[in-house]
């Protein structure tokens, strides 16, 4: 019994390989399918959906164990769920299924990827240099006076509606003023900044929580308002902790902590500032050092 259900299997298999050669676009097939399933299962591991879905494995496994042992009452019963099951999942995974649809559409997300970066605009280098030396000196004092803080920095997904949520400044990104804004008796300090081409848009944001559940306990409501930005959006956002004082910087649902300012300094550069272009590379030596000093002072 057990030889001729191998021997099944390798006809199918030796079948499956057979029609692949004959039409290759079976291979494009099941490449796209594989791409798919591993796409859903990144997007649910760290999520309250991931204990759903090893149910749902579960319940697959004792139907096909019911199909091989003849159990027919048993084949019914898991019949008769997995109708509704499809409906099922859609109840349980929707907050799932929105994230990822929100991510599938957003349209300058892919008009960055297909067109041209904003981010490799020249006329934002300079703006977005002198925020990342204001933001690293402002989260180095904040840190020292242990004062909360919660910076947003915009890249390619619009958050227009983030920052209708908050009190509009239209203002330069400079140490005193995020000094100011996050002092504890100031009326913005518990919100966060949302900064978008360098300059500083709005303040006292209100922001989505995540729903991760490895979150620490030494981390409160500023640490899971940055990780929920990081994982609607692709904006990069730097915390200072009230009671620790600890500087973190949020990225793609991954918070990364215990920076000092020169790696925080390095991070944001590579997130947010743009390449140089053909002409500032042609730039003799001693003029870009030049630049170097004058951004350092």
């Amino acid at each position: 019994m057990a030889s001729l259900f191998e021997n099944d299997m390798l006809n199918k298999i030796w079948n499956n390989f057979q029609s692949i050669q004959q039409n290759p676009m079976n291979l494009v097939d099941i490449l796209l399918v594989a791409f798919v399933v591993y796409e859903i299962l990144v997007v649910i591991r760290k999520t309250r959906a991931a204990q759903l879905a090893k149910g749902a494995v579960v319940v697959l496994v004792v139907y096909g164990l019911a199909n091989l042992m003849n159990l027919r009452t048993v084949v019914w019963i898991m019949q008769s769920v997995l109708q509704i099951g499809f409906l099922a999942l859609i109840v349980l995974f929707q907050p799932e299924l929105r994230r990822a649809l929100e991510q599938m559409g957003r349209t300058d997300k892919w008009a960055a990827t297909l067109f041209k970066n904003r981010r490799d605009d020249p006329s934002l280098r300079a703006k977005w240099q002198n925020a990342c030396l204001a933001i690293c000196d402002a989260a180095e004092q904040l840190s020292d006076t242990r004062t909360g803080a919660l910076i947003v920095l915009e890249r390619n997904s619009n958050l227009s509606e983030i920052i209708r949520t908050g009190t509009p400044l239209n203002a330069d990104v400079n140490r005193e003023m995020l000094g100011t804004i996050f002092y504890e008796g100031t009326p913005l300090h518990d919100g966060a900044v949302v900064v978008r081409d360098g300059v500083l848009k709005a303040a006292g944001c209100v922001l989505p929580l995540s729903d991760n559940l490895e979150i620490g306990k030494d981390m409160g409501t500023r640490h899971r308002a940055a990780l929920g930005m990081s994982e609607n959006s692709d904006a990069v956002v730097v915390v200072v902790s009230e009671e620790t004082g600890i500087i973190s910087m949020a990225k793609n649902g991954v918070l990364i902590r215990r920076l000092d300012r020169q790696n925080l300094f390095n991070l944001l550069q590579e997130e947010l500032v743009p390449p140089e272009t053909a002409e500032n590379q042609k730039q003799p030596f001693w003029r870009k050092k030049h630049e170097k000093e004058q951004q350092r002072q």
